[in-house]
């Protein structure tokens, strides 16, 4: 989609700290880190969010997530959390899918 954010990063039109790329998907740090470690996962090919995963692209989903364990792996973390948001109330600000890693701070709900 040529006016999508996420898409002109993983062409390469818009500057990012890649945090690992292949044909499929694009890793990179984000911009407004909610955790010590914060990056972002999205697929090269344009999903809106989870709401557009289908059948047909399921696969794209499933080597995200293998891509997540490779990388958190390689970043030595043992305890990070994976979350997705879906439409604007959730929180959606880029309509690309996009999965956050975050790592390094306790998330535990109530804190403490």
């Amino acid at each position: 989609m040529s006016d999508c954010l996420f898409c002109k990063i993983a062409e390469g039109q818009i500057p990012s700290n890649k945090v690992y790329e292949d044909e499929v998907c694009f890793a990179f740090h984000d911009i407004d880190p909610q955790a010590p470690t914060h990056f972002l996962v999205i697929p090269k090919a344009h999903i809106g969010s989870v709401a557009e995963v289908t059948e047909d692209n399921a696969d794209v989903v499933a080597h995200i997530f293998a891509v997540i364990s490779k990388v958190t792996k390689e970043l030595g973390l043992d305890s990070y959390r994976v979350v997705s948001n879906i439409g604007e109330q959730a929180g959606q600000s880029v309509p690309h899918l996009h999965f956050h890693v975050l790592s390094g701070r306790d998330m535990t709900w109530p804190p403490g």
